[in-house]
């Protein structure tokens, strides 16, 4: 398996010293049988007075940071290593039934899937749910592999991915209407679209690794230097599969998995509160980078 090294850096800077709320954080990978977490050491600067780690209702670890001191900086530092398995599109393998859309899910799944099948946001005039159902075959059942797979690429091929560091999703139509977005709501189209064919999806945060060289046939991935974002799709058969439309990605090719939600707002990487002069916040920079490795290199874990 690669052997993945992400360093995550997040750095907030002030005119004066200010004083820090609770900050929670969003760092650890989860760990599976295609990720393993081998090492994680986080540095908070200055050092707060508490850390409590927890895990969500998703299983998800989730770290809350307490501090007694102020300062005109605060730098979050997170260094992981993942010993990471590369899923490839032929290793979905699914139950006889789903192998044509549409199916039904098993009755005993979808108490726990209904939530993640519910559409989140309003869709006036059904403008995404056509657009899902565009990619339907007219003449008979879809292959839900093909479906799911076309639906990932044209989103890669077709829209332009635009940087944006400001909070929130950008609403679906407007993604559909400019075609241009960033990996969160690329994520968010094609979660509402396929929520809109009754298909069960969840959000994923994480990172993205950018490799030298692209695989054959691959195009430039977009997404790393920061925290990324893609989606996953509930298939019989398979679990949880992962689809980067950003990337035209099927599987697991070059993502870590941090987080996985059933709404975005529920997995900000990082996010807190400070109390000061509203003119005395300079700014905040981060930094992420993805590299693979030989060997293992980090020598404290936490």
């Amino acid at each position: 398996m690669p052997l993945l090294t992400v360093r995550h850096i997040t750095t907030y800077r002030y005119r004066h010293p200010v004083a820090f709320g609770e900050h929670r954080m969003m760092f650890r990978p989860r760990d599976s049988h295609d990720q393993r977490l081998l090492s994680h050491k986080l540095v908070i600067s200055p050092s707060p007075s508490a850390l409590h780690w927890s895990l969500d209702v998703f299983g998800n670890s989730v770290s809350r940071a307490q501090f007694s001191v102020r300062n005109d900086t605060l730098v979050f530092d997170s260094l992981l290593e993942v010993d990471h398995q590369e899923a490839a599109p032929m290793s979905v393998l699914l139950a006889d039934h789903a192998r044509m859309f549409p199916f039904a899910y098993d009755t005993d799944e979808m108490p726990d899937l209904a939530r993640s099948i519910e559409r989140q946001l309003p869709d006036p005039g059904h403008v995404v749910a056509r657009w899902a159902h565009a990619f339907l075959n007219e003449n008979g059942p879809t292959q839900t592999i093909e479906l799911l797979t076309r639906m990932t690429k044209t989103i890669c091929r077709r829209f332009t991915y635009r940087a944006r560091h400001e909070p929130g999703i950008q609403d679906p139509r407007t993604t559909l209407r400019l075609e241009t977005g960033t990996c969160r709501d690329f994520a968010m189209l094609m979660m509402e679209a396929v929520r809109a064919l009754g298909l069960a999806a969840r959000f994923v945060s994480g990172y993205l690794h950018v490799p030298a060289r692209a695989h054959p046939g691959e195009a430039e991935r977009h997404g790393g230097g920061n925290t990324h974002a893609w989606l996953q799709v509930y298939l019989p058969g398979s679990g949880w599969v992962d689809f980067d439309p950003t990337n035209g990605i099927i599987g697991t090719r070059g993502l870590v998995r941090v987080a996985v939600v059933r709404d975005p707002a529920m997995a900000v990487p990082l996010s807190g509160s400070w109390t000061g002069a509203a003119a005395d916040c300079v700014g905040m920079a981060v930094t992420v980078r993805v590299t693979e490795d030989a060997a293992s290199s980090i020598q404290v874990a936490s």
